[in-house]
């Protein structure tokens, strides 16, 4: 079977890079994200070579190798992120088409120096360390709900979803070395958005906003999911068409 054809079209690339307000660095995750949920993980390739020629933000500047390796880290780190929300199959299959397209000069191998540190994380640390960690960060996305919310995964009927909660906020979400708690929002944000899951999106657009972004840099990370979304086949589902791939309502705004 043929593969399908790419929704980055030289036009929709271009206006991703220069949607106002969006913050440098962040169109090329967050569409690296945006299509991984999407299943699009081939297209992954394209966004990487693009921010690698063209830099990160909207103005054409080719980076040198120090910006490059920070690129293609912020590229990576997105896509694992990602999984907590999206599922290891689709974060598996979009570093792999990553690693296909990146220099060997950018990669960081097994066994040798990630700057995410996880490994200390997960084999030096105190697990309680790293949970109680995580449990900032979460109480920080969620604010005065935090609380409530995290009660009730506990209380949904089996305890095992907090605790799933707690261990993807302890050792995946809330490790900011690379990127930061804002970044990590736009990340949640471009994964939630194509899986059309509202009562999720709302609390993390909110949780942008506690991360610190600005109204404008969230209502722009939404608006280039959305667009690379329509450009890969979703749209708005009705009552007498609710057939097909889209949203079933609205898609959450603040």
């Amino acid at each position: 079977m043929p593969p399908l054809p790419s929704p980055l079209t030289p036009t929709l690339l271009s206006a991703i890079r220069s949607q106002p307000h969006l913050p440098s660095h962040a169109w090329y995750f967050v569409a690296g994200v945006t299509l991984s949920a999407l299943n699009r993980a081939d297209d992954i390739a394209a966004i990487l070579k693009h921010a690698l020629e063209k830099g990160p933000a909207h103005n054409d500047a080719k980076p040198g190798h120090d910006e490059q390796l920070v690129i293609a880290r912020k590229m990576r780190e997105a896509l694992v992120k990602a999984a907590a929300i999206g599922g290891l199959p689709k974060t598996i299959n979009a570093l792999f088409a990553l690693k296909g397209a990146t220099p060997s000069s950018l990669l960081d191998e097994p066994l040798g120096y990630s700057p995410t540190g996880r490994a200390v994380d997960v084999y030096d640390v105190p697990s309680s360390t790293v949970l109680h960690r995580g449990q900032i960060f979460f109480d920080k996305v969620y604010g005065k709900v935090s609380k409530r919310v995290m009660g009730q995964m506990d209380r949904s009927g089996t305890e095992d979803l907090g605790l799933t909660a707690r261990l993807m906020y302890g050792y995946i979400l809330s490790n900011t070395t690379v990127l930061t708690p804002a970044e990590s929002s736009f990340v949640l944000i471009a994964g939630l958005i194509p899986q059309d899951v509202n009562p999720q999106l709302k609390g993390h657009l909110k949780g942008a906003l506690n991360n610190g972004a600005t109204l404008d840099e969230i209502k722009a990370v939404r608006a280039v999911v959305i667009r690379i979304c329509e450009a890969s086949g979703m749209r708005r589902l009705h009552e007498k068409s609710a057939s097909g791939w889209g949203w079933t309502d609205e898609v959450a705004d603040l």
